[in-house]
């Protein structure tokens, strides 16, 4: 592991970092296996999935098939994709359930549009936030990863990233990028008055924005929420403060919700327009003819 106060990203690019000797730890470390499944455990949590049904999920950054492994006890099917190849030998080794995938994040994720039911990773996305190379720009990269995850996920599913962010700039960072590839959600914060237990999960929803749940805290009966909320309010990026003690909130623009709206009307087709500016594809210009229904050809 890395240094006692250096960040893990910092050392280099993570199919470096995460050789061999790093790779036997998590199979063999009865404290790091302890955290990363509790950790499975509370994203799997907060993704809302159906009761008693067995859903096609997404692991983002699954090393050695730990929080896979959380998954398939937990009945569903999943794929994992990481860019060690250390580490996902560690999980064939492993003989895990689930389907592997040796690729980069950060240049998007290759699956068809609306092949998974949602998706969680751990510790995972702040390794986007870091330049290896010249020609790496963390910002395109965070969105090629949020835009494609975006696009693969079922529609109304959502995605939960626990992740260690450095700072509150590089937290607006990862926002950011999420809410311009069209996700709405949040950050919701676990033990935030706690040094070491303190964990980020942020909440990404691929349909109409729904409730964001509580953090966990020491004290379950205090009230205080724990989370920031992407809003549809545009205040110059005021922070907002929110009962997170120590801890900013901020408040980030939220796409239109569709919700009422009817399918194919004129009010519908500049909703879905919009969305994909936002998300940099090429969109034909708005007119009056936009929307309108055709009469059947002959």
């Amino acid at each position: 592991m890395a240094s006692r106060g250096r960040r893990p990203e910092h050392g280099g690019p993570p199919e470096l970092f995460y050789d061999e000797t790093e790779a036997r730890k998590y199979v063999r470390n009865s404290r790091m296996i302890d955290i990363q499944t509790r950790m499975a455990g509370r994203a799997l949590e907060l993704l809302y999935l159906p009761e008693n049904k067995p859903c096609y999920l997404l692991d983002i950054g699954c090393g050695t098939g730990l929080s896979g492994s959380y998954l398939s006890d937990e009945g569903h099917y999943w794929v994992g994709l990481d860019i060690s190849p250390a580490m996902l030998d560690e999980a064939v080794d492993r003989e895990i359930e689930g389907d592997l995938l040796l690729g980069d994040m950060g240049q998007g994720i290759p699956f068809k549009p609306g092949t998974f039911d949602g998706c969680i990773s751990i510790s995972a996305v702040q390794w986007l936030c870091n330049a290896n190379k010249k020609s790496e720009n963390p910002a395109k990269r965070l969105y090629c990863f949020f835009a494609s995850l975006f696009s693969v996920l079922v529609r109304g599913s959502r995605a939960v990233l626990q992740l260690y962010p450095e700072n509150s700039e590089q937290l607006e960072l990862i926002t950011t990028q999420a809410t311009k590839a069209g996700f709405s959600g949040g950050m919701v914060v676990d033990y935030p008055n706690s040094a070491k237990a303190k964990k980020f999960y942020l909440c990404l929803f691929s349909g109409p924005s729904t409730f964001i749940p509580e953090g966990l805290s020491e004290n379950q009966d205090e009230v205080e929420p724990r989370e920031s909320v992407f809003t549809n309010e545009r205040e110059g990026g005021a922070f907002e403060r929110r009962g997170i003690r120590g801890h900013q909130t901020r408040r980030f623009p939220l796409r239109m919700s569709r919700r009422g709206m009817v399918r194919k009307s004129r009010a519908w087709v500049l909703e879905k327009k919009e969305r994909h500016r936002r998300q940099g594809r090429e969109v034909r210009p708005d007119t009056q003819y936009t929307g309108r229904k055709r009469k059947p050809r002959f």
